[in-house]
C-alpha cells in the first residue's frame, strides 16, 4: 500500500495532480484548495491514501499534511454514507480553518458550519452528530480565524456592502478570509478592501 510519495508535479488539475516519481506518473486526487497551492515543475511530498472503486479500481488521494489525511479518514469512516470522494469535498471546506471547524463540531454550533464553511443545514447537523465525540482525536492546524475577523473594524461595513451587491454572507466571509490569509491590511481604506473582496468573488 502506498502511504507517501515525493516527486515532480507534471500537471496541476482542478481535482488533483499528475506526480512523477522516478519514471512512474501517479494520478492523485486532492482537495481543490490544496491544488491551488501547487505548481507544475515543482517537487512536492504528499501523504497518500488508497481507495478501491468498483468503477475506477484503485484511486489515490493526496494530502499536504498528515493532519489533512487524518481528517479525511475520519470523515470517510465516521460519517454515514460518505465515500472517499465525498470525504474529500468535506475536507476541502474544512480546510478553510480547521481550528474553527473543530470548534464548531465540539460546541455543536451549526451556524458556524453553514455561515463560514458553506455546508447546508442538513449536512451541518449530520457532521455534528457524527463527529462530536471524535474531534478531540484530530490534530488542529492553525489558529481560529473567526474571532480575528469578527473583531476587525472593517468586517461589518464590508459585509454590508457585499450583501447590498447581492452576495450571501457566506460568500462575503469566504472572500474576506482569503484576503486575510493573503495578508490583508486592516488599516486599509474600506473601499479598497471591498474592491479586493469583489476581485476574489469574481474569480
Amino acid at each position: 500500500m502506498i502511504g507517501y510519495l515525493r516527486g515532480e508535479v507534471l500537471e496541476v488539475r482542478e481535482d488533483g495532480v499528475l506526480l512523477l516519481c522516478g519514471s512512474v506518473g501517479y494520478e492523485i486526487n486532492m482537495a481543490h484548495s490544496c491544488v491551488l497551492e501547487l505548481e507544475a515543475g515543482k517537487e512536492i511530498s504528499l501523504y497518500i491514501a488508497e481507495s478501491i472503486s468498483p468503477y475506477d479500481g484503485t484511486v489515490l488521494y493526496g494530502f499536504l499534511t498528515k493532519e489533512d489525511k487524518e481528517l479525511w479518514t475520519l470523515f470517510k469512516t465516521a460519517i454515514p454514507n460518505t465515500g472517499a470522494k465525498k470525504a474529500l469535498e468535506l475536507l476541502n471546506k474544512a480546510l478553510r480553518s480547521v481550528a474553527d471547524f473543530h470548534k464548531a463540531i465540539v460546541s455543536k454550533d451549526p451556524k458556524i458550519l453553514t455561515g463560514i464553511f458553506g455546508f447546508t443545514a442538513k449536512t451541518a447537523e449530520k457532521l455534528i452528530n457524527s463527529l462530536k465525540d471524535k474531534m478531540d482525536a484530530v490534530s488542529v492546524q492553525g489558529e481560529s480565524k473567526i474571532k480575528v475577523l469578527d473583531d476587525s473594524p472593517y468586517m461589518t461595513p464590508v459585509l454590508e456592502a457585499l450583501s447590498a451587491l447581492g452576495y450571501s454572507a457566506a460568500e462575503a466571509r469566504r472572500a474576506i478570509e482569503k484576503l486575510y490569509a493573503q495578508g490583508l491590511n486592516p488599516n486599509d481604506q474600506i473601499e479598497n478592501i471591498i474592491k479586493e473582496a469583489l476581485r476574489v468573488l469574481k474569480k
